[in-house]
């Protein structure tokens, strides 16, 4: 009989866990979430105060008899689910459904997991915290109104599978409102002047641009307007008139909170969301070392920028050691107003262990992303970059032109990490020569350039991210399953990395906005955020929150279900003929993505994958390529006679030139055999229950 039993919510993070609590210890995973709300109906009970009906999730009776009969044998049992509202939830289902004496249940978190943190939460129990519980219940239920009612009016109205959600739909809305913006943009003529100037005691050549007459700004927006100042500056001499010197100090970024973690590795690392997340969850989880299971990261679901005392003496000792002293420098960040400050920045839980150091006993993205948020967290904690900055006023017939450059004196926190940035142009600027005033710089060449305003950029899901963080749309653990829901109902494709709405998603929109405005608004999203925090902190009953919410909606919505009109949904038509009955296919979506179908079932079943090629060719037989996905939507490539007559298959896009091996093909066979042999025993293990 155990003393303890610990319930975690993943195997990794059980494993992690037992190496650290010796003795007559039992540590079991609850995989996640127990129970649920049905998926066949609402499962709120409306008309008794909203009250919710969970019930157990399928194919986890076994676990839960399991779970109770532990449960019923130990003397105390350790609730150790994430330490996050959904965490806490978890726990509170736990210990609905153990069938054991409360006082027997107690709740520990560990914000990282490593021996001196669980040994630490071990020490200092505490109760479920019942308002963090009804705050996730709080979004739960509301989330389940909004997706439940809104969502058979346009089966109805539309089609059959679509959905609506009170974050997904106002997500979709910006990237619709940025794809419209960008439609109606209309792009105005603007010019500048630009001299190529050259101080002729160092005979190093500099350039300058045009910024008005007489210390006033012109703006130029024509030909004519640059060609009346090119004749009156023709024969003008260049001359000096201002020269400031000064130092500009440039602050590192501070440690990663979940949104800034996610664009961070969109940009450096090419990572979605939806990997980004996965990943942290195994370095944070545990990772096999020489030691043992180790975690990695502290927990990945925060808004905070705050780190631990403990943490940043240890940064500065790495930093000392590694550097020098005059690279650290002891930095506080504060954390937005709106942020819920639960946990501390992610940061790594071993300062001490650098990614170089155990890159053997990680995978490649491990890798990446641990390095991202290990460079990230020990830079917030280094001096600043310096540069010496020279800013020149020059002046050509009472014409103003300006020249600035600036020299990295001392790179501080620039050694080890640059913050990325979503901006084209560089901030890196060439020194200008010693110049003084009232000196004369000799003309080069004038090179006026006619520009266009440009409209805005599309989102990205890094930039997405930090729209919905700045408008307090959603919060941390929802961003990821936000963006890939959208991603998977079709609403919305990625066209390289830019998100652009598809018509699906401009007609579910329009109908949504049109109908729903109340709902699909971003300033509602946001309220309802910070009622949700509210009940977090003990402020607001939850059941209010949704009363409060539910009686003028259930009132919208019966009307637009009465008022509103069918939509026509029409499919795309496709330049593809059915060879069986001589229609002209469309597009459908399914499953598994986009593919062919013939516009007369179901008289008519005829469908077909749609064949995506590249313009490489084979790099063993020089025929076409063709881009397949896997199951899990990852692009592999296969030479269009794979297997008949070419062997060629291989996770990496072709290059030119490039020389393949069989190998890369054995690769690719190896994974998905070994993916439909794991998939087969658990066919047979199910079997066999």
């Amino acid at each position: 009989m155990a003393d303890k039993l610990i319930v975690v919510e993943s195997p990794a993070k059980a494993n992690t866990i037992k190496k650290f609590l010796g003795g007559n210890t039992k540590v079991i995973a609850s995989m996640g979430h127990i129970r649920d709300l049905p998926k066949s109906k609402l499962g709120i009970d409306v008309e008794h105060d909203f009250e919710p009906e969970y019930i157990n999730i399928r194919g986890k009776g076994d676990l839960i008899k399991t779970l109770k009969k532990e449960a019923l044998s130990c003397k105390t049992v350790y609730l150790a689910t994430d330490p996050d509202r959904e965490g806490e939830a978890i726990a509170w289902h736990l210990a609905c459904i153990l069938g054991v004496d409360k006082k027997k249940i107690t709740r520990v978190t560990f914000n990282e997991i490593t021996k001196t943190a669980v040994q630490k939460a071990m020490k200092e129990p505490r109760d479920i915290d019942i308002n963090l519980v009804d705050a996730q219940q709080a979004r739960r239920v509301l989330d389940r109104i909004v997706g439940y009612k809104i969502s058979p009016v346009l089966w109805k109205k539309v089609k059959r599978g679509l959905s609506a959600g009170r974050v997904q739909s106002v997500a979709v809305k910006l990237i619709v409102d940025r794809e419209e913006e960008i439609e109606k943009f209309i792009p105005e003529e603007y010019w500048n002047i630009y001299v190529n100037l050259l101080d002729e005691k160092s005979k190093k050549d500099f350039v300058a641009h045009f910024t008005g007459r007489e210390g006033k700004k012109i703006e130029l927006h024509s030909k004519e307007d640059v060609d009346n100042i090119l004749k009156e500056i023709k024969n003008a001499k260049y001359i000096v008139t201002d020269v400031k010197k000064g130092e500009k100090k440039r602050t590192p970024a501070p440690p990663f909170t979940t949104s800034t973690m996610q664009q961070e590795a969109s940009r450096k690392i090419n990572f979605t969301l939806k990997k980004t997340m996965s990943v942290a969850q195994g370095l944070y989880e545990g990772v096999k070392l020489p030691q043992g299971l180790t975690g990695l990261i502290t927990y990945m679901r925060t808004d905070s920028t705050r780190i631990s005392d403990e943490a940043r003496a240890v940064a500065k000792e790495v930093i000392c050691k590694n550097y020098g002293e005059k690279y650290y420098e002891n930095r506080f960040y504060r954390t937005s107003k709106d942020a819920q400050d639960a946990h501390e920045a992610i940061r790594p839980a071993h300062i001490e262990i650098s990614p170089d150091e155990i890159k053997e006993y990680l995978t490649s993205d491990q890798y990446k992303l641990y390095k991202l948020i290990y460079n990230r967290f020990l830079a917030s904690q280094m001096s600043p970059a310096i540069y010496d900055t020279v800013n020149v006023s020059i002046n050509a017939n009472k014409y103003d032109f300006k020249a600035s450059g600036q020299n990295l004196k001392f790179k501080g926190f620039m050694t080890l990490y640059v913050e990325g940035t979503d901006s084209k142009e560089s901030e890196e600027q060439e020194m200008l020569p010693e110049l003084s005033e009232n000196q004369e710089v000799k003309l080069i060449k004038v090179d006026p350039k006619q520009s266009f305003t440009e409209p805005p950029s599309r989102y990205t899901e890094a930039s997405l991210v930090k729209a919905l963080e700045e408008k307090g749309i959603g919060r941390p653990s929802t961003y990821s399953p936000t963006i890939s829901t959208i991603l998977d109902r079709y609403y919305v494709k990625k066209e390289q990395k830019q998100l652009v709405p598809t018509d699906l998603g401009k007609v579910v929109n329009k109908l949504l906005v049109e109908n729903f405005s109340d709902i699909v608004n971003e300033e509602f999203t946001a309220n309802i955020e910070t009622n949700f925090d509210k009940v977090a902190e003990g402020k607001e009953e939850w059941k209010k929150v949704i009363k409060d919410f539910y009686k003028p909606f259930i009132k919208e919505v019966e009307k637009v279900e009465k008022d509103l009109e069918h939509v026509e949904l029409q499919d795309e038509v496709s330049d593809v003929v059915c060879d069986k009955c001589g229609r002209m296919m469309v597009y459908k979506y399914g499953r598994y993505g986009k593919f062919l179908a013939c516009p007369g079932f179901p008289e008519c079943k005829n469908a077909k994958p749609i064949i995506e090629t590249i313009d490489v060719p084979c790099p063993v037989c020089g025929k076409t390529v063709i881009v397949k996905k896997t199951k899990r939507g990852r692009n592999f490539y296969v030479c269009e006679d794979n297997p008949e007559k070419c062997n060629y298959i291989s996770w990496n896009k072709p290059k030119i030139g490039e020389k393949w091996t069989p190998e890369e093909n054995e690769k690719v066979e190896k994974k998905k055999t070994t993916r439909k042999r794991t998939k087969r025993n658990k066919k047979q293990k199910e079997s066999k229950k």
